[in-house]
């Protein structure tokens, strides 16, 4: 099942990662008004939320300048491929399962701008999930 992934479709999928990453800080202010949240917390607890929305956001954007700048290597079958891709397929199949088993659960402002990105958002995540699953398979096919 050696099937060829198109270098657009990784680098896009790179660019979409990036774009999740700057956006990430407007999307906490403006629509879950996160921050305002965090400020209820004891200290130590508002720094651990800080700093694991920078590990989200880090993570996004590195993700995405690996998927931009090296897309041959993400492909290449290699064990490091494989650990690669599993390490960010997992990552996005898991943020798609908890966007599907919890977020529904909350209500996101009903502003039309909002609606239309959370669906935009909910489509870049599973292209992320596709995509680097796709990779996952594909590189796994050529070790075997």
């Amino acid at each position: 099942m050696n099937t060829q992934i198109p270098n657009w479709l990784i680098i896009l999928g790179g660019i979409g990662q990036i774009f999740t990453a700057l956006i990430y800080p407007y999307i906490r202010h403006k629509v879950f008004d996160w921050y305002n949240d965090v400020k209820q917390l004891k200290p130590l607890n508002q720094e651990i939320a800080k700093t694991y929305g920078r590990y989200i956001q880090g993570l996004n954007f590195s993700f995405g300048l690996i998927a931009i700048l090296i897309p041959n290597d993400l492909k290449n079958g290699t064990t490091l491929a494989v650990a690669l891709t599993g390490l960010i397929a997992a990552y996005w199949v898991g943020k798609v399962a908890t966007q599907i088993a919890y977020y529904p659960m909350y209500q996101i402002p009903q502003k039309p701008i909002f609606k239309i990105g959370s669906y935009f958002m909910n489509f870049l995540f599973t292209l992320f999930a596709a995509v680097y699953s796709w990779l996952l398979v594909s590189n796994i096919s050529q070790i075997l």
